[in-house]
Order: structure tokens, then sequence, then C-alpha cells
């Protein structure tokens, strides 16, 4: 750091998207935050520039129409002495319905971004006219398969991919009045694994009636670790609020 620079601090935020706001894309989920964080006040760094926008560092992107209680998002601010309660209470009220920070940490310096860091998603997915044993079986078989080749377009070429090395865990969960639920973990380096990969890559082909990403994992020395406990600063109030 330049010893004539201010100090600052970037904080992790952990959140939720759901209800009816699944529906807007990435992009605009970006333009939200900006607008959120500069009526809360907040002294939030900008980028240098004709036009300068707000220092924000997203994740993964979350496909529209999924929802999530696991979306993260880097902020840098232009004080070294901003604390995560602050942050979060000044959120409340400004966000739009169905979005809520839910927790935080402030980062260290060096911490590896989001983007590069995490290896794995939990997701629930939930299907109609579907038995349960059924769906058992096709699980069995995804969990056996020595290949699921999948073809995706990629930069306007369609790209054949092997899903299998990606599907770290699949298994059928508890039944709903309205369905039944795929429990999986999902690989995302050297790319996300989709769940409607995962539901095209055998017979029968499923749809789902939702997706709700649940937790998003850091793989490191054998351990796996949530996003919030990765490169936490040593000071007070940096963890606040995650489960």
């Amino acid at each position: 750091m330049n010893p004539n620079q201010a100090p600052r601090t970037r904080i992790r935020l952990l959140y939720s998207k759901t209800g009816r706001i699944r529906f807007t894309s990435h992009r605009d989920m970006a333009r939200i935050w900006e607008r959120s964080l500069r009526r809360t006040g907040l002294p939030v760094a900008q980028t240098e520039g004709f036009s300068p926008r707000a220092k924000l560092h997203f994740g993964l992107a979350l496909a529209t129409g999924y929802e999530s209680d696991a979306e993260y998002l880097d902020i840098d601010f232009k004080s070294g002495d901003v604390l995560v309660d602050e942050v979060l209470e000044a959120l409340v009220g400004v966000l739009p319905a169905g979005i809520a920070a839910t927790g935080g940490a402030v980062l260290a310096p060096g911490t590896m971004s989001l983007q590069q860091a995490v290896t794995c998603c939990d997701w629930d997915i939930e299907l109609l006219d579907v038995a349960a044993d059924d769906l058992a079986r096709w699980a069995d078989r995804v969990r056996g398969a020595a290949t699921l080749m999948v073809t995706r377009e990629r930069k306007g070429q369609q790209i054949t991919d092997d899903l299998a090395p990606q599907v770290r865990a699949l298994e059928v969960g508890e039944s709903t009045s309205r369905g039944v639920c795929l429990l999986a973990t999902l690989g995302t380096q050297p790319r996300a694994a989709r769940p409607s990969e995962l539901l095209t890559a055998l017979e029968p082909v499923y749809r789902p009636v939702l997706v709700r990403r649940t937790r998003q994992w850091i793989e490191q020395d054998g351990a796996r670790l949530e996003p919030l406990e990765v490169g936490a600063a040593p000071l007070p109030h940096t963890l606040v609020g995650a489960q």
C-alpha cells in the first residue's frame, strides 16, 4: 500500500435472493446494489475515470430464475474503520423486497476473489410430477456414470464437456407438498456445473419448478469453508450473522 494512501476496508457480505426478484438478471442485481449502497450514505470507494462506479466485486453469477440463501459480494470502502454491523444496519430498508443482507466479514488484504476461490456449491432442486423412488434410481445412475457429456455454448461456439467430475454429491431429499427435492453439490472449477445441465445429463430429462443455491464452498488444505470464513481479518465485528 502507498504510505500516503488512506487505509481502506473490504467487506464481504452474505445475502439472500428469494421470491419474485429471482427473475432479476445478474447485471441488474449489480445496479440494484450500487443504488442501494448509494442510499445508505456509506463511504463506498469509487473507480477512477470519467464515469466512476462503486467498487463492488461479485461472486459466481446466479442464473435468472434461481433463488439463493448464499450469495456474496465484496465491497471496498474508503474508510479503514467501517464495521460489518454498521453496514448491515445501514442496508435495512434500502434493499428491495426479496434481497436481505444476512452476514459479513472484513477481509484481510490479499484475500482471493470469490470468482477464483469458490470451488463448489450446494443446490436444492424442487421437481414436480416425479416419484421419489424413480428419482432415487436416476440419482444412482448419475453417480455411477463414468461420463456425463453436456453441450454448452461459450463465446458463440458449441463446447462439449464431461459433467461427471463436477457432481460432488447427489441425493433425494424430503418430499414437499409440491414435489420432490433433489440435493446436489456441483463443482465450479474450471467452469461451473449448472443444475439445468445436471437434469438433462441422462434420460429422463427433469424440469425443476424451483432451484435454490444454499451454500458456496471454498476448499483449502482438505477443509471445506464458507466464504465468510476465508480471509476474515482478526478485528472486532468481522463476522456477523453467518449461519
